[in-house]
């Protein structure tokens, strides 16, 4: 699990998105950041919490917050999985896993009774200078913009 918390500096990261465009952390300077963290596109519980971020995304904007999905997803994967659903927000494909190995939601899992590394559904907010604002490792898969916009 990870060992950033509320008041760390938020890692400065570069990744492509499904389009093959750079997304890095200062792109987002003076904004906050939803920086959400999800095993696995076009899963159930992926999807769930994609589209409820995605039904809010205006309520995000007018909050002044940006959205930002990661998994180690191939660009083409991320793509379908954006295309299929509408997604407003860009989704990182960090198949190096370098994104998700500096937020540290990279780890042990266990799932039927299988151990296996894999991602911790993990949610960042992050504040305008690149502060973490709060971590959600807890996430409501259908009820996560309530989670991050209500606390």
């Amino acid at each position: 699990m990870t060992t950033l918390k509320v008041g760390d500096k938020a890692p400065d990261f570069k990744a492509l998105d499904e389009q093959g465009n750079t997304v890095q952390l200062s792109d987002y300077k003076g904004k906050k950041l939803v920086v959400f963290f999800y095993p696995k596109a076009s899963t159930p519980g992926c999807t769930a919490e994609a589209c409820d971020l995605n039904d809010n995304f205006d309520r995000f904007q007018s909050l002044g917050y940006e959205i930002l999905g990661v998994s180690a997803d191939s660009a083409k994967q991320q793509s379908n999985f954006k295309n299929k659903y509408g997604f407003k927000y860009p989704l990182l494909a960090d198949e190096d896993k370098l994104v998700i190995e500096a937020f540290g939601v990279w780890g042990p899992k266990k799932f039927m009774g299988k151990e296996y590394d894999g991602i911790h559904r993990t949610t960042f907010i992050i504040d305008e200078n690149g502060i973490i604002e709060n971590v959600i490792t807890k996430v409501k898969t259908k009820a996560h913009a309530a989670q991050i916009l209500d606390a």
